[in-house]
C-alpha cells in the first residue's frame, strides 16, 4: 500500500511539475522583461514626468507599451527618404568604429538573416547526412550557393546553417548538393524547440506513417512514403 502511494505521489508531483516549470519560467522571463523596460523608461523620464508622480502608483507595462510604440515610431520614420539617407550615415560611420564596426556588423547581418520577411534564409528546415554517412543533422538553409563556389561544383549546392545544441545561435556554414538535402515540413521554430532541447521535445509528424496507413487497409503510395 505504501509502495502504491508513493509512486502515485511520484506520479502526481511529476505531473505537476510539466505544468508548472513551464508556466512559471515563462511568468518570470515576461515579469524581468516588463520590469527592465520599466526601470529603463522611469531613468529616461524627468521626476516630474514618472508614473508614480503622475497617478501615485506604478504602471505596470508602460515600459513595453512605450519600447513598442517606439520600434513604430523608428519603422514609420526610417521609410522616409532623408531619414534613411541619414541612417545609411550613420552605418557607415558605426562601420569605420574598430571595436564597434565588428559588433554592429553581426547584429546587424543575423537581424537582418532572421526578421527580413523578403529574405528566403531560415525558411526551410532540412535533414541531411552528417557528420558522416549514417549520421543524420538537422540544418536551416540559408540561401543558394552562387559565384564562384557554385562555379566550382558540378552540383547545384545550398547553404545550410548547422547550429549546435543547446546554443542555437552558435553553429557553421556548410555547403550541401541541393539533392542531398531532405526538405522537412518542420516550422523553423519546431527546428529551434528540437535543438535546444537536445532531441527532448519533438514536433509532431504532420503526415501519417506507413504504420497508421496500413492500420488504415489503404495502399501507401510514393508520397506517403516520401
Amino acid at each position: 500500500m505504501h509502495e502504491y502511494l508513493g509512486k502515485r505521489l511520484k506520479h502526481f508531483f511529476l505531473a505537476g511539475l510539466l505544468i508548472v516549470v513551464p508556466l512559471g519560467l515563462t511568468m518570470l522571463s515576461v515579469r524581468w522583461v516588463i520590469g527592465f523596460l520599466d526601470g529603463l523608461l522611469v531613468r529616461l523620464l524627468p521626476v516630474a514626468l514618472r508614473p508614480e508622480a503622475l497617478f501615485g502608483f506604478p504602471v505596470p507595462g508602460l515600459g513595453l507599451l512605450a519600447t513598442f510604440l517606439l520600434i513604430v515610431l523608428v519603422g514609420m520614420l526610417a521609410t522616409n527618404y532623408f531619414v534613411k539617407a541619414l541612417l545609411n550615415r550613420s552605418e557607415n560611420l558605426m562601420g569605420r568604429i574598430p571595436l564597434v564596426k565588428g559588433i554592429y556588423s553581426l547584429f546587424k547581418q543575423v537581424t537582418d538573416t532572421v526578421l527580413n520577411a523578403e529574405r528566403q534564409s531560415f525558411r526551410k528546415v532540412v535533414l541531411i547526412e552528417y557528420p558522416r554517412r549514417g549520421v543524420w543533422s538537422l540544418g536551416f538553409v540559408t540561401g543558394t550557393s552562387e559565384g564562384e563556389v557554385q562555379r566550382l561544383t558540378a552540383q547545384r549546392m545550398i547553404n545550410v546553417f548547422m547550429p549546435t545544441t543547446p546554443n542555437p545561435t552558435s553553429g557553421f556554414y556548410i555547403l550541401v548538393p541541393e539533392e542531398d538535402a531532405r526538405v522537412l515540413n518542420m516550422t523553423v521554430e519546431e527546428a529551434f524547440k528540437l535543438i535546444v532541447s537536445g532531441g527532448m521535445v519533438t514536433p509532431p509528424d504532420r503526415f501519417p506513417s506507413l504504420t497508421a496507413i496500413k492500420q488504415e487497409g489503404r495502399p501507401a503510395n510514393n508520397n506517403d512514403q516520401a
